[in-house]
């Protein structure tokens, strides 16, 4: 009787310590962390972006490009946007971003990004069958706040430079969206938002602590699960990225592809994360509940160590020991 009765405190102590810190979080560092500069920043880069919890992040649509996949017209709300995102961290601060580059760009950006001092850390695509074609380069940086931001104005300038314009002086296109957004909404569990026609629904993994060089990744610094729609009930598109831990990568392509979804791009983001990162682009079209299913049934393969350490009761049976 007292064996048991140790085994259960025993099981009980573990199963709290496993509570206490979601995956991937480590110890703090002894070096503070000064606020981010976002003064410093707007300043250095001469345009304005968005902050939220004392991170910044600047975008830049690409409005000139007119891409096509499967007849459907990708647009900047659809997953066609540049963007940087700062945060602050022990070296000063730290730079994310995701540059949008055609063949034509491609060589002339990077060649910009090594010459500002900043790193490459991915080249994909989003999409395939996409007319013209394009691509997705990482970028990341760590140091001075003013200096990476001046990085960043010119990487941006370089792809102005090269193109002849600025992409945000496109057009600024809609597509046709008569979808239920309610019905998606309650499928996936998540509220999304209507941009230009596309809604869009963003989901963080709020499961796992992720670091890159001991600084936070936050889902504003693009640590997110993401779908995008347009279209019709019966003929809808859905565009997205999931972000997933290594044990979940198989899963999630196998409920996906079992489901009618393409898989069209797995990758990394980032380079010196903790723990280690996989996203993986994706492409559907059919009807909007049925791709909302297959979403929900490859969603339903992220975060379940964290759920299944929540399910475990106490040796009362009364409460589960995870909130």
């Amino acid at each position: 009787m007292k064996t048991t009765k140790l085994s259960a405190q025993i099981l009980l102590f573990v199963l709290m310590a496993a509570c206490s810190k979601p995956t991937g979080e480590k110890p703090t560092t002894d070096k503070p962390t000064a606020k981010l500069d976002v003064a410093a920043i707007e300043q250095a880069l001469e345009m304005k972006g968005t902050e939220k919890n004392g991170e910044y992040k600047v975008t830049v649509a690409q409005n000139d490009l007119d891409v096509v996949v499967d007849s459907f017209k990708i647009i900047p709300p659809m997953g066609l946007g540049s963007w940087a995102a700062f945060a602050s961290s022990p070296e000063g601060a730290m730079v994310m971003g995701d540059i949008i580059v055609t063949e034509t760009d491609l060589k002339y950006v990077q060649e910009e990004v090594i010459r500002q001092g900043l790193t490459v850390t991915a080249i994909h695509n989003h999409f395939v069958r996409d007319r013209p074609h394009v691509m997705y380069m990482h970028i990341g940086g760590m140091g001075n706040a003013s200096t990476l931001a001046q990085g960043v104005k010119s990487v941006f300038a370089k792809v102005k430079e090269v193109r002849g314009h600025n992409p945000a002086d496109g057009n600024k296109t809609e597509v046709q969206n008569t979808l239920d957004t309610e019905s998606l909404d309650a499928i996936l569990g998540s509220k999304g938002e209507m941009s230009r026609g596309v809604y869009k629904h963003t989901i963080g993994r709020p499961d796992v602590t992720l670091q890159d060089h001991s600084t936070a990744v936050s889902s504003f610094l693009g640590f997110n699960t993401w779908a995008a729609w347009q279209g019709t009930p019966e003929h809808a598109a859905v565009a997205g990225d999931f972000a997933m831990l290594e044990n979940e990568v198989a899963p999630v392509i196998k409920a996906l592809v079992e489901n009618g979804i393409e898989v069209v791009a797995v990758h990394n983001h980032m380079v010196h994360e903790e723990p280690r990162i996989f996203f993986l682009h994706y492409w559907g079209v059919g009807p909007a509940e049925k791709l909302a299913q297959g979403l929900k049934a490859a969603l339903n393969q992220t975060g379940k160590e964290k759920r299944a350490i929540a399910s475990i009761m106490l040796p009362t049976g009364n409460e589960t020991i995870c909130r």
